[in-house]
């Protein structure tokens, strides 16, 4: 066999196994290179209303009994946002600058205000990222007032077990609830060997989020600093797996979608065994984000059925402890309150929100029977000069003090 035939063999061969790992790694390569290029500029919005074609998902259907939210169409003044700071700008320039693929907001549960920019659109699910937190909190509440998990001053490890070596061993599940489990965790997503980097690459290879969850370790006494650990909310989804014996979308299916009369379809992504990325993994669309804020707006009740139990609303949105308070605190990592998964801005009266990076909120204001739903898609999300969450928290609190005073 002269050389020439050699090199011809060789070559075939390395073409035959590249050819074969494409084959078997496909997806795994399409879902690395989605993760690697998700927040692009030019990609991100796209990106976002499109997870469901990269990822494992798992489906959640519209309510056997769709309730569409009734339009009360207005037109709405440019309202102008005013931070503390004395910036001033258009809410119209803000939807723009701050990338905004829609924003929707009900009064009086009716939709009064609906705008979808950069890929928006009202039937198209968009990524919640940590919004999602709160709606697995909403099944917590559920699962306790079914039965399901006894206390929450139970730990952890009392209901996964396999958690034991990890820094999750012994810890109370209020704690958890709290972001104040005590476990280290790097949640910088500028640093691309942070933990919730490294977190999403697994979710990029499919490989398991409980083997990755069971990796972290302790860094102080749980229950005495609050630090948000977005991993807290997936060990609050393997609880409520284990305890029920049901997928976190079963649960969603039957105690959320159904009696909230959700009218899109949903999805949740998940990895390889089929765990639901708990701690931010909903892709739903703006319309159905806004019935789970109207729920909690109202006490947890919407269609005459009380959904969410009431203790565990309030419970929910109330920090009752030092290191959960709002303002300047020295055990806490941050200047908003936190309860069960939820936030409790600072200088709040009775409103609260859910939040998620890149711009994802449910703000909440009760007694101005304001929820405003954002969803967005900004490359700048980590430019700390453009002050975004003072700039959000001004828009949430201008819109809800005019639809207040206009009754």
């Amino acid at each position: 066999m002269n050389m020439k035939t050699i090199i011809k063999a060789v070559t075939g061969f390395i073409l035959l196994g590249i050819a074969l790992f494409g084959a078997i790694y496909a997806d795994n390569i399409k879902r690395l290179y989605v993760a690697v290029t998700l927040y692009d500029e030019a990609k991100i919005a796209d990106n976002f209303v499109n997870m469901g074609g990269a990822f494992n998902v798992s489906t959640l259907n519209p309510s056997s009994t769709p309730l569409p939210l009734q339009a009360r169409p207005q037109t709405i003044p440019d309202i102008l946002i005013i931070t503390s700071s004395e910036r001033e700008e258009a809410l119209s320039t803000f939807l723009q600058t701050s990338r905004t693929t829609s924003l929707l907001v009900l009064h009086k549960g009716q939709i009064v205000k609906e705008y979808y920019g950069e890929t928006g659109a009202a039937d198209r699910p968009h990524i919640s990222f940590s919004v999602a937190k709160s709606f697995v909190s909403a099944l917590f509440g559920i699962a306790v007032d079914k039965g399901f998990v006894k206390s929450i001053e139970e730990t952890v490890t009392d209901y996964v077990p396999e958690l034991s070596d990890s820094g999750y061993n012994g810890v109370r599940i209020k704690d958890v609830l709290q972001m104040s489990s005590g476990v280290l965790f790097n949640e910088d997503y500028a640093d691309f060997n942070s933990d919730i980097n490294r977190f999403s690459r697994a979710i990029a290879f499919g490989t398991s989020l409980d083997d990755f969850t069971a990796s972290l370790t302790r860094e102080r006494e749980p229950g005495k600093y609050n630090h948000y650990v977005s991993i807290d909310t997936q060990v609050l989804g393997m609880i409520l797996v284990r305890a029920t014996q049901k997928s976190l979308t079963e649960l969603a299916q039957m105690w959320l979608w159904e009696p909230l009369g959700m009218q899109d379809t949903a999805y949740w992504l998940s990895d390889d065994n089929g765990m639901e990325l708990a701690l931010g993994g909903l892709n739903i669309t703006a319309r159905d984000y806004a019935k789970f804020g109207l729920m909690f707006a109202n006490d947890g009740q919407l269609n005459g059925q009380q959904i969410v139990p009431l203790d565990w609303l309030k419970a929910s949105i109330t920090p009752d402890a030092p290191h959960l308070m709002a303002g300047d605190n020295d055990a806490s990592s941050s200047d908003y309150g936190y309860g069960f998964q939820w936030w409790i801005p600072p200088n709040a009266d009775d409103e609260f929100m859910a939040k998620g990076i890149y711009h994802q909120y449910i703000y909440i204001d009760p007694d101005a029977e304001v929820v405003v739903v954002k969803t967005s898609a900004n490359h700048k999300y980590n430019d700390k000069q453009e002050n975004w969450p003072e700039r959000h928290l001004a828009m949430f609190r201008e819109i809800a003090e005019y639809y207040d005073d206009s009754n």
